[in-house]
């Protein structure tokens, strides 16, 4: 079992900044590929970014390449997401999620490849 917690959300004007965590409870975190989804009202949830266990592969969507930057610390059971250049087109509520993946090089995107979410962290960005 992963517990995640996220924190780092709130209100920000366009062209601002912000950086996500998200808290991982339990010894396995490398064990898991961390991803960060969004889901803004009215649209579906949609993969954001994600980093393998060792944080040495990252992916992201096209929607946010050049903005934001995911990056883990395995020490300290932490994923992070520095989201910068904010648009408002990017106000939704944020999840990070894991799944299982020992040693693997490629990020998953499906929201159904990872057991565990976090409860989300709202962003608003304001025009």
């Amino acid at each position: 079992q992963v517990q995640l917690v996220e924190s780092g959300g709130g209100l920000v004007q366009a062209g601002g900044s912000l950086r996500l965590s998200c808290a991982a409870s339990g010894r396995t975190f490398r064990r898991y590929t961390m991803g960060w989804f969004r889901q803004a009202p009215g649209k579906e949830r949609e993969f954001v970014a994600g980093a393998t266990w060792s944080g040495g592969t990252t992916y992201y969507a096209d929607s946010v390449k050049g903005r934001f930057t995911i990056s883990r610390d395995n020490a300290k059971n932490t994923v992070y997401l520095q989201m910068n250049s904010l648009k408002p087109e990017d106000t939704a509520v944020y999840y990070c999620a894991a799944a299982p993946s020992p040693f693997s090089i490629v990020v998953v995107t499906t929201d159904l490849e990872y057991d565990y979410w976090g409860q989300g962290t709202q962003v608003t960005v304001s025009s």
